[in-house]
C-alpha cells in the first residue's frame, strides 16, 4: 500500500451526503444575497443601486478580514467535538436569526436610518456566516486526507448546494406572494428558510467526523504560519482564480432577475431559468469526478471555462427570446457545473502542499484565505451589479428603464462576466498541482511520521 493509500477512509453515502447538506442550509442565505438581496433594497425597500452597490463591496470585504479571524480561532479549537463540528453546533441559530433580520428593514423611518439598519444588519449577519462556513469548509480537510474522496465530498456538497439554490430561487417569490406580496412577506420567507437550514446544519454536526489526526506539536504563531502561506504558490494562484470566479458568480446571481423582469418582462421566470443552468450543472457533478480522476481538475477548468464564454455570448444572437435564453443556461450550466465541482477542491491540495513545503499545517487560515477570495470576488461582483446599473441610471421605482439602464443590464449579464473568464484561464494555465499531487502527499506521510516520532 503507497503513502497515498493509506490516506484513504472507509466512507459511505451517508457520509457525503451528511456533509454536502450543510452547503443545501448555508445557501439559503448565501443564494439569497447573491440572487435577491440587491433586488430587495433596490425594488422593495427603495435604496439607490449605487448605494446599495458601495455598501456590499465594503460589507464583503469586512468579511472577508472576519474569515481570517475564525479561520485563526478554528485552528486554535479543540473540543470533545473536534476543530469545526463546535461551530456548527453553537453558530447555527444566529446564522438563521440573523438572516431572517436582514429583511426586516424598518418601514415609516428616513432612507438615511433604513441605510444605518442595512449596514449594521448585513455586517452582523456575515459575522454569523463566516463563523459556519469557514468551519464547515475546513471540515473537508479533516474528514479524509484522500485527494479523491475530498473530491467526491465536494462534489456532493456542491450537488447538494445547487438543490438549496434551487429552493430559494424557486420558493422565494411565491412565498413572499403567499404572505401578502409585502416587505413583511420577505421576513416570513426567510424565517421558513431558516428554520430548515438550522435542521440540516444539526444534521451535518451528527454525522460528520474529523478522521484526519496530525501529531500534537506546539502552537504555530501567527506570524510563523503568514511566512508559511507567503511560500504557497498554489494557495495564491487557486486564490486568484476564485476571487475571479466569485466575480463572475456574484454577476450571474445578480444580473439574472433585471434581465427577466427587463428583457424578457417577466422577473417570475428566474426560478425557470435558474432551473435551465442549475439542471445540467447538477447532472455534471455527478460525472466530474471520473473527469478530474481522468484528465485532472485544471484541464477540466480550462474546458469548462471555453464552455462558459460560448454559454454567456449566445444572448447577444436572439435576447429577447425566453426559448433561446434558456437554451443559454443550458449551455452555461454545463460549463458551470465541473468549476462548481472544483472550485473549492482547489485548496484543500493547497493545504497538504503547503504542509509539504514547509512543514506547517494551518487548515483554518489556509481555508479561510480562500474564503476570503470569495468574500473580496463576491463584494466586487455584488458591488459591480449595483454601480453598473447606477451608472446606467436605473431606477428601481419605474415600470420602463431608460436605455442607459438596459445596456447596463447586458453589461453584468453578458460582458463582464466573459472578461472575468478569461482571466481565469490565464490564471489556471500556471497551476499544474494535479501533475505533482502522489509527490506532494508521499512527503506529506513522510512528515507525519517524522513528526510522530518525534513526539
Amino acid at each position: 500500500m503507497t503513502a497515498v493509500e493509506s490516506m484513504k477512509q472507509k466512507l459511505g453515502l451517508k457520509d457525503y451526503v451528511g456533509y454536502g447538506i450543510g452547503d443545501m442550509a448555508i445557501n439559503f442565505t448565501f443564494a439569497s444575497l447573491g440572487m435577491y438581496v440587491v433586488y430587495f433594497y433596490t425594488d422593495v425597500v427603495g435604496i439607490s443601486a449605487t448605494i446599495i452597490g458601495t455598501l456590499m463591496l465594503f460589507s464583503r470585504s469586512f468579511d472577508g478580514v472576519i474569515d481570517v479571524c475564525v479561520g485563526t480561532l478554528v485552528d486554535k479549537t479543540h473540543s470533545r467535538w473536534g476543530k469545526t463540528r463546535p461551530w456548527l453546533l453553537f453558530g447555527c441559530v444566529p446564522l438563521a436569526v440573523l438572516t431572517v433580520l436582514l429583511f426586516a428593514v424598518p418601514s415609516g423611518v428616513s432612507e438615511t436610518m433604513k441605510i444605518v439598519y442595512i449596514f449594521i444588519s448585513y455586517n452582523v449577519l456575515m459575522v454569523a456566516f463566516s463563523s459556519i462556513a469557514i468551519p464547515y469548509g475546513t471540515l473537508n480537510s479533516l474528514v479524509t486526507q484522500d485527494q479523491g474522496q475530498r473530491e467526491k465530498f465536494n462534489l456532493s456538497r456542491m450537488f447538494l448546494a445547487q438543490i438549496g439554490v434551487l429552493i430559494v430561487t424557486n420558493l422565494t417569490l411565491p412565498l413572499v406572494n403567499a404572505f401578502g406580496g409585502k416587505q413583511v412577506s420577505w421576513v416570513w420567507t426567510y424565517a421558513v428558510l431558516a428554520a430548515i437550514g438550522v435542521v440540516l446544519l444539526l444534521i451535518v454536526f451528527a454525522t460528520q467526523r474529523e478522521r484526519v489526526h496530525v501529531a500534537k506539536k506546539a502552537k504555530v504563531p501567527l506570524g510563523e504560519s503568514l511566512k508559511a502561506l507567503a511560500k504557497n504558490k498554489y494557495w495564491f494562484l487557486a486564490f486568484g482564480f476564485f476571487v475571479v470566479w466569485s466575480v463572475m458568480y456574484a454577476l450571474t446571481q445578480g444580473s439574472l432577475i433585471y434581465y427577466a423582469k427587463y428583457i424578457l418582462g417577466d422577473e417570475g421566470r428566474v426560478g425557470v431559468l435558474t432551473i435551465g443552468y442549475l439542471a445540467p450543472c447538477m447532472v455534471m457533478l455527478v460525472i466530474c469526478a471520473k473527469l478530474y480522476e481522468k484528465y485532472g481538475k485544471t484541464k477540466v477548468l480550462l474546458v469548462a471555462s471555453v464552455v462558459s464564454i460560448i454559454g454567456y455570448l449566445l444572448p447577444l444572437v436572439m435576447p429577447e427570446s425566453f426559448g433561446f435564453i434558456m437554451a443559454t443556461q443550458i449551455i452555461k450550466g454545463i460549463g458551470y457545473g465541473p468549476m462548481l465541482g472544483a472550485v473549492w477542491a482547489l485548496f484543500p491540495d493547497t493545504i497538504e502542499y503547503g504542509y509539504y513545503k514547509t512543514g506547517v499545517r494551518n487548515e483554518g487560515l489556509l481555508y479561510s484565505g480562500g474564503s476570503l477570495g470569495q468574500k473580496i470576488g463576491v463584494g466586487v461582483g455584488t458591488a459591480l451589479t449595483g454601480w453598473v446599473l447606477g451608472w446606467g441610471g436605473y431606477d428601481g421605482t419605474k415600470a420602463v428603464q431608460s436605455q442607459g439602464a438596459v445596456n447596463a443590464i447586458y453589461q453584468i449579464y453578458v460582458w463582464i462576466p466573459v472578461a472575468l473568464f478569461v482571466v481565469g484561464i490565464v490564471i489556471l494555465c500556471f497551476y499544474d498541482i494535479d501533475k505533482k499531487y502522489d509527490e506532494i502527499m508521499t512527503g506529506v506521510a513522510r512528515r507525519n511520521q517524522e513528526s510522530g516520532e518525534r513526539a
